[in-house]
């Protein structure tokens, strides 16, 4: 049996509880933790820190916010990644903390690696894909010894471990820089309407401010600029994050296909991903030919989907990421944006690279002659007409 195992620790219910169990249920002479800052809100890293000082035998903490946002945030706008309508925030954030987990294994020479993951859901398959790609051992207690809620709750108490999470309460949350996901409880009653409690960076959609327009500075498909002013990616994010949110922009609630093909009821908030994404769409629309926004639809549909499933390793992920970042080569400009009862629209754009001139697009224009386009309106559906003539 091994005697050191590295344990992902997000500070919650799951992995807290992990920690006692993997000395008693697999024998662990030592149990490391490893909490990756990935915009966590300071709380809850504080309490996930004063935890793990009580539980683990050492415990590391890291930050990876640039990190994430420079090499998971960036590519998912540039990619326009979205399965089924969801952002993305978690599944791109998991590869990151596994890998995060797997340095600080390595430096210590552990040989197990552990996650608080259920058997039900999709962050086990994130995290598994980068463990796996190592020799060492994978432990999952939360799988391996089919574990409710409820038993975790009680488990904790027992142990002296402070959880908030209670029945009448039992709500699971994963946020970072990009999303809030809520779900557990009678939130996975698809018919159960969300509580207005469950939500954290979104005012009501019903909040009655008046609209506000913002704008959007991208080079090369990554967003530089807010309202003219040139941020970091995290300040960005931050920011754009309160001001949508006030604004009720960026609420999902979901019946969402996992990859094990389960379906399940999500809710989630990502106000600056709903504006960003919006905002990056419509700037491809001005800068990309016909041709390149079709085809990369495709690309952008199967790079969410290995996304999604976390195979960031997957040689596909890499040759589809080629492209996107060749296809942002041009996606330069800005995009002022409308937030307004809780949407997101753009009402205006310009870029440098626009496929774009207003003066042959004009019922006025006197650059082309509107005469010359009777020979290819000849040829237009000649197909469908020599059928039907037949």
């Amino acid at each position: 049996m091994s005697d050191v195992v590295v344990l992902a620790y997000s500070g919650g219910l799951d992995t807290s509880v992990c920690i006692p169990l993997l000395r008693e249920h697999y024998g662990f002479d030592k149990v490391i933790t490893v909490l990756t800052d990935v915009g966590q809100p300071k709380e809850d890293i504080e309490r996930g820190n004063r935890r793990a000082d009580k539980l683990s035998d050492e415990h590391f903490v890291i930050d990876a916010k640039d990190e994430f946002v420079r090499d998971y945030i960036f590519p998912a706008i540039k990619a326009n990644g979205s399965y089924e309508g969801y952002v993305l925030g978690t599944a791109i954030a998991r590869p990151l903390i596994a890998r995060k987990t797997v340095e600080i294994a390595r430096e210590l020479g552990a040989d197990a690696l552990g996650h608080g993951c259920t058997g039900r859901g999709n962050d086990q398959l994130r995290f598994e894909a980068i463990f796996r790609a190592t020799d060492m051992r994978v432990v999952a207690p939360m799988r391996d010894m089919d574990l409710s809620r409820e038993w975790e709750i009680d488990y904790a108490r027992e142990h002296g471990i402070d959880v908030s999470v209670t029945r009448e309460r039992p709500w699971s949350i994963d946020e970072n820089l990009w999303s809030r996901s809520i779900e557990g409880g009678r939130l996975e009653d698809p018919f159960f309407e969300p509580p207005e409690e469950i939500y954290a960076w979104t005012r009501s959609p019903e909040g009655g401010l008046a609209p506000r327009k913002v704008e959007i500075e991208f080079s090369e498909g990554v967003p530089v600029a807010l309202d003219g002013v040139r941020m970091n990616g995290v300040e960005l994010i931050s920011n754009l994050n309160r001001i949508a949110g006030e604004h009720g922009v960026g609420r999902t609630d979901m019946v969402e296909d996992r990859v094990l093909g389960l379906k399940a009821r999500e809710n989630y908030e990502h106000p600056a991903a709903t504006v960003l994404l919006n905002a990056h769409q419509d700037l491809e629309r001005l800068v990309l030919s016909r041709a390149e926004l079709r085809f990369k639809a495709m690309v952008d549909e199967a790079w969410s989907e290995l996304a999604y499933m976390g195979l960031v390793n997957d040689p596909l992920y890499a040759d589809l990421s080629a492209f996107v970042d060749a296809s942002s080569k041009r996606v330069n400009g800005t995009v002022k944006m409308k937030l307004s009862c809780g949407r997101t629209f753009s009402v205006g754009r310009r870029s440098p690279d626009a496929i774009y001139d207003q003066e042959m697009v004009s019922f006025d224009s006197r650059t082309l002659s509107q005469r010359d386009a009777e020979g290819f309106a000849k040829y237009h559906g000649f197909q469908a007409r020599f059928l039907a003539k037949r």
